[in-house]
């Protein structure tokens, strides 16, 4: 029995670095090459991290909110995946042995549109996972919508589910994804607007409705407003960064996680994910199920009992 967590077996930890960093404003080329230097300076600083996390499109050297970017108008900023920075962000985390959650990049799909992606890479340099953006924030963000909720499983740890920036706002996709196992969710965020505060309380409440840790961050101030936030399983503030660049060390326990499920948030026995499995099946779902928005669905009529 270990003493640590009352059950056989050691505690299944996840030991990450979270990067609240900057991009080198309109370069991304300047960017990537300091990304490099900096994960590989930061691995020999916290050696035994074992997943290193940057915000989102931080590698496109991302502006600030309705800025003009300065970057070369014949280089491009899509790439298709697997590509030239891709190759080389898997060299990186071969050569480190770490898993390298850079971020999201601009991907130029097969179909000829631009995604954003977040792709997760492993310690033998294989990307294991690619997650195109399902919500894009619009009108600003003039790019195609992904269609699949994605998680990948890091042996020996756990599942771990994939959401970009504005995903955040819409809570089908931490569901889904917290439905389909991931027990913690990386949300890699680049916010230069001031609703920023709303979204660290939209992570704690993914969070508590899910059951799961939430892994929310943002860029550095210009051109984010930096707040990066993680949250645990019953959506207590883990850590929560200020706004400029920062470093964040942190170790989850991904054994919280079922034992919340188990046992119910709060020590209060709320159990949404095994209610919702119990449950949601015996539901219409106007919105899931063909409702047009502000359509009332055809209400059951019990068949009346004849008199005795």
């Amino acid at each position: 029995m270990d003493a640590t967590n009352g059950h056989r077996g050691p505690r299944r930890e996840l030991s990450m670095l979270v990067v609240q960093a900057r991009p080198v404003q309109g370069d991304p080329i300047a960017t990537q090459d300091a990304f490099v230097e900096e994960v590989t300076r930061l691995r020999k600083m916290f050696p035994g991290v074992q997943l290193i996390l940057y915000p989102e499109l931080h590698l496109s050297g991302l502006t600030a909110f309705g800025a003009r970017s300065t970057a070369d108008p014949k280089q491009r900023l899509d790439e298709p995946i697997p590509g030239p920075l891709t190759d080389r962000l898997c060299a990186l985390a071969r050569d480190l042995a770490v898993w390298l959650v850079p971020g999201s990049l601009y991907e130029r799909g097969d179909d000829g549109k631009v995604y954003n992606t977040a792709i997760a890479i492993n310690p033998a340099g294989e990307i294991v996972a690619t997650y195109r953006k399902i919500f894009p924030w619009r009108p600003w963000e003039k790019l195609a919508a992904g269609d699949e909720v994605v998680v990948f499983d890091m042996p020996g740890v756990g599942r771990i589910g994939l959401m970009i920036c504005y995903d955040g706002w819409f809570p089908e996709i931490p569901r889904n994804l917290a439905w389909m196992g991931a027990e913690v969710i990386l949300h890699p965020s680049a916010t230069t607007t001031n609703d920023r505060p709303q979204e660290v309380i939209l992570a704690r409440a993914s969070a508590i409705v899910n059951q799961v840790y939430m892994v929310n961050v943002n860029a550095a101030g210009t051109p984010g407003l930096g707040l990066s936030v993680v949250a645990d399983p019953e959506g207590r503030i883990v850590y929560q960064a200020g706004e400029g660049i920062e470093f964040m060390p942190i170790v989850l326990n991904l054994d919280n996680v079922a034992a919340v499920r188990e046992h119910g948030s709060i020590g209060l026995g709320s159990r949404p994910i095994a209610q919702f499995e119990a449950e949601a099946a015996n539901v219409h779902w106007p919105m899931y199920q063909g409702g047009k928005r502000g359509e009332l669905p055809a209400r059951k009529v019990a068949a009346a009992k004849p008199r005795a």
